[in-house]
């Protein structure tokens, strides 16, 4: 089992370097997604937008029968 384990050492500790300084030059580059971001905010804003035009004359509606009923109105 031992012999084994001295054979692999070598690759993995090949791979481990590999992942490190992939990672690494990774984490070293900091600027970030903005693009990305600022497309899935407005994407957001605008699925918001779009569901809140649809659903929003119902929800209202839904609100106005509650509140009369609970108030008896």
């Amino acid at each position: 089992m031992h012999e084994i384990a001295n054979r692999a050492a070598p690759l993995v500790r090949s791979a481990w370097d590999r992942v490190r300084r992939a990672w690494s030059a990774e984490l070293a580059d900091d600027r970030g997604d903005v693009p990305g971001w600022v497309l899935v905010t407005l994407m957001t804003a605008g699925l918001v937008v779009v569901i809140w035009a649809l659903a929003g004359p119902a929800l209202a509606d839904l609100f106005e029968q509650a509140i009369s009923k609970v108030s008896g109105l």
